[in-house]
């Protein structure tokens, strides 16, 4: 399926290629990560990873779809001012959903009434000691976006066309202060620099989806 086709069209092959969201249990622990591009950086195990999750917001556009993505505040401690998906650590006894739904509507303003859920995607884990589920669902239009100044700097869709796009990706690497040299996949959409972990989740969408070929 085109990722430019009509939204309508879209919809149903998208949710039948997602995990349903009743077996978010069985799917936690595996998945894509960090590291894939760097496992000779691969930790050791130590403490147990922290839940989270992000929505993946595929807004019906009469264009086509589009994904709702967000620029970090300036004044985090972690991450300041990159490209995320909305999304925060999982509340205790919270489903993956739940706790999408719920950052969402704290950090853009966007309401629960408007996302219709459609599965999980690949469940990612970060560097920082994350296990990501990326929850995605679909957006109808009408609504109004407000970000919150503690944790959102700027709210912009970014075309799904173009995010399903795999010459659109780049393995990328920097150093870190210990010297290690960390690859990343990367890209660039009207100024909008997508990297790191927020574009190791698309791209793992992108493969769940169309595999090595588009169908």
């Amino acid at each position: 399926m085109n990722a430019h086709a009509p939204a309508h069209e879209l919809r149903d092959w998208i949710a039948s290629h997602l995990d349903p969201l009743e077996e978010h249990e069985a799917v936690d622990g595996v998945g894509r990560s960090d590291f894939d591009l760097n496992p000779e950086h691969w930790p050791a195990p130590s403490e147990p990873l922290t839940p989270a999750s992000v929505l993946i917001g595929l807004v019906e556009r009469e264009a086509g779809l589009s994904v709702i993505l967000t620029r970090r505040a300036d004044t985090l401690r972690r991450h300041t001012g990159q490209v995320a998906l909305p999304g925060g650590r999982r509340d205790p006894g919270e489903t993956p959903w739940r706790t999408a739904l719920r950052e969402a509507h704290e950090e853009i303003g966007l309401h629960p009434s408007f996302v219709s859920l459609a599965g999980l995607s690949t469940p990612y884990r970060t560097g920082t000691g994350y296990l990501i589920t990326p929850v995605v669902g679909f957006v109808r239009p009408g609504f109004t976006l407000t970000p919150n100044p503690d944790e959102v700097a700027d709210i912009f869709e970014t075309p799904f066309g173009f995010l399903m796009d795999p010459s659109n990706y780049e393995q990328q690497e920097r150093a870190l202060p210990t010297g290690e040299v960390r690859r990343f996949y990367a890209m660039t959409h009207e100024n909008q620099y997508i990297w790191g972990a927020t574009a190791g989740m698309l791209r793992a969408l992108y493969d769940r989806l169309y595999g090595a070929a588009v169908a």
